[in-house]
């Protein structure tokens, strides 16, 4: 199957979807350096209202969250995630963060309900 037919069976769009970071100013700023657009943020429930508003943005595929905020709001990740494929939630090390394991089977399984 070609990637055009994989689209249209897919529900996949044409046009590009933008990358979104949300995090300190550091995180953020280091990302609009490359040219992602970033929303900086104090709080992790100030990053989960900005996350809960791009509900209403189709444009946006994948949202890079500062790990330090979003160790915070996991939970309430985990199930945006079930709920809502895209945009694709990610969390990244913040700068100078120490490295946290993650239960990935554990996530997969909150995600799927089982």
């Amino acid at each position: 199957m070609s990637y055009k037919e994989l689209k249209s069976t897919s529900g996949l769009r044409e046009d590009k979807l933008r990358i979104m970071a949300v995090g300190s100013r550091i995180f953020v700023t280091s990302f609009q350096l490359a040219g992602v657009e970033g929303i900086k943020v104090e709080s992790a429930s100030e990053a989960l209202e900005h996350i809960n508003s791009l509900d209403n943005v189709s444009d946006v595929g994948l949202v890079l969250i500062s790990e330090d905020i979003g160790k915070d709001i996991r939970t309430q990740l985990t199930n945006i995630r079930a709920n809502r494929p895209i945009p694709l939630i990610f969390e990244l090390p913040a700068p100078g963060s120490t490295k946290e394991n993650v239960d990935y089977r554990a996530l997969l399984k909150q995600i799927l309900g089982v």
